[in-house]
């Protein structure tokens, strides 16, 4: 692919080995590898081969899949607008090339591996708008001054004891959740449903990954599970495996979960992005014992980028009309622009000590795309240190009653700082605002002609 992968490959291991793939094929105990790529809205799409013909013709030069992919709504419906695909363009090809780097076992599934895709033309330039490589090109950018982003993100979910089949069947009206009751940190709580808790752990274990706990959260069958943080496109790449693979595993067990920002008027699914960078040798960036509250001026300048940024790239961070339900007063879902040491109100919070201190997003929801929202923090972090943007004062109580400027409380909104944007235009390219310009516009249209419960249930009779 074009362009330097230093800032994206440098140091990273698979957790399955070519050589170890072909000796577990030839002894019959892999069969089947899902080569895959995340969507705009972070889904994995891709094919699944057999083990043999992957190794044989695959690995090395890769597959075809319709452009399209990046060009649909959440239905895959196609829709217009989209520069890169289209039918007056034929809806041709992109290629897909495993990286290597991401290889792995899915226990969930008997005798499966995976690997994450990236997309290039037939002539070997990238997708600028596929997702990985947006981040990619950020992750660059940062290896240019020798730095190297490390992340965690930390996703909540609600757990059914319904079936998937039957929530579709009965419109998502009418579901028991898996706890009856706020279960926030409950040993209790969190063992009424341990079984599927335990299965999605130990397999994500299987999968590479390095699971820290699990834990109960406040709506009703809410619970977090929490994975070590990695390298920002290992985090990534796990981020959506986990997210399919959870699922994959609820359909197993007779239950459903979902990842969505808002299921009800009670408390939504965050998903905290942590953030931190590290220099050549390893060593924090962000950390200085004589800074104040612990930060180096790299880290200040940083996280002022994300002040002043943070609501034109909402978008990335909250990519749905459902996404901004989340933001309510008292909610834990920030609501202010604003950053805080250790305080949960603020969009940004600051947390860890020494060499462990790094900044926490508050803002993105279940539904977010992490490439995206990563990608965002970098490029606004850059912003920061390249204008060397001062850091106001921490905001020490609740933000919510702050007087902070508010986060966009619409899609819509969102939808035109981002479109108004110089520096997203100067940090993505423009081809890039305009594609997920054009998926907020399609996301609105659809939205926008819906008629929704709430308005049957208003007006039908008393209207």
């Amino acid at each position: 692919m074009a362009g330097s992968l230093a800032g994206s490959e440098a140091g990273r291991r698979p957790p399955l080995s070519v050589e170890e793939l072909r000796g577990l094929a030839d002894l019959g105990e892999i069969d089947t590898v899902v080569l895959a790529f995340a969507d705009m809205q972070g889904r994995l799409q891709g094919k699944r081969f057999a083990a043999r013909f992957f190794l044989d013709e695959v690995l090395e030069h890769g597959t075809e899949g319709c452009n399209y992919l990046l060009a649909v709504d959440a239905d895959m419906n196609t829709v217009d607008g989209y520069a890169m695909s289209s039918w007056e363009r034929g809806y041709g090809d992109f290629a897909l090339r495993g990286d290597r780097a991401t290889l792995r076992r899915v226990p969930w599934h008997p005798g499966t591996a995976m690997i994450t895709a990236d997309l290039s033309w037939h002539d070997g330039s990238p997708v600028v708008a596929a997702p990985r490589q947006i981040l990619r090109r950020q992750l660059d950018r940062l290896a240019e001054r020798g730095w190297r982003a490390y992340a965690g993100t930390e996703l909540e979910f609600q757990v059914f004891t319904d079936s998937y089949e039957h929530a579709w069947r009965s419109g998502y009206r009418g579901l028991t959740p898996a706890n009856q009751y706020n279960v926030d940190y409950s040993v209790l709580g969190t063992g009424r449903v341990e079984p599927l808790l335990r299965r999605i752990r130990n397999e994500m274990g299987g999968a590479g990954m390095v699971v820290e706990s699990a834990k109960g959260e406040c709506n009703l069958g809410q619970h977090e599970i929490a994975f070590r943080y990695a390298d920002a496109l290992t985090t990534c790449d796990q981020h959506t495996i986990y997210k399919t693979g959870a699922k994959e595993i609820a359909a197993q067990e007779g239950c459903a979960l979902t990842f969505m920002a808002k299921y009800d008027e009670r408390e939504g699914n965050s998903c905290h992005v942590h953030f931190s960078l590290r220099d050549e040798a390893g060593r924090p960036v962000f950390a200085d014992p004589d800074g104040e509250h612990g930060m180096a001026d790299v880290m200040r300048h940083f996280l002022a980028g994300q002040l002043a940024a943070l609501r034109e790239f909402s978008l990335l961070y909250a990519p749905n009309i459902n996404s901004y339900k989340r933001y309510r007063p008292g909610s834990f879902a920030p609501t202010a622009v604003a950053w805080g040491p250790d305080n949960r109100t603020c969009a940004l919070r600051v947390v860890g000590h020494g060499g462990a201190l790094r900044m926490e997003n508050r803002l993105p929801g279940g539904d977010v795309n992490p490439y995206l929202a990563v990608a965002g923090m970098i490029a606004a972090g850059l912003d920061g240190v390249d204008r060397r943007l001062d850091l106001p004062a921490p905001c020490t109580s609740n933000a919510y009653a702050g007087d902070a400027a508010h986060v966009p409380g619409t899609l819509r909104e969102a939808a035109e700082l981002w479109r108004d944007s110089a520096l997203a235009r100067s940090a993505f390219g423009d081809e890039v605002v305009d594609h997920y310009l054009n998926m907020a516009r399609v996301e609105q249209d659809a939205y926008d002609t819906a008629v929704t419960d709430w308005e049957r249930y208003r007006s039908f009779e008393r209207m």
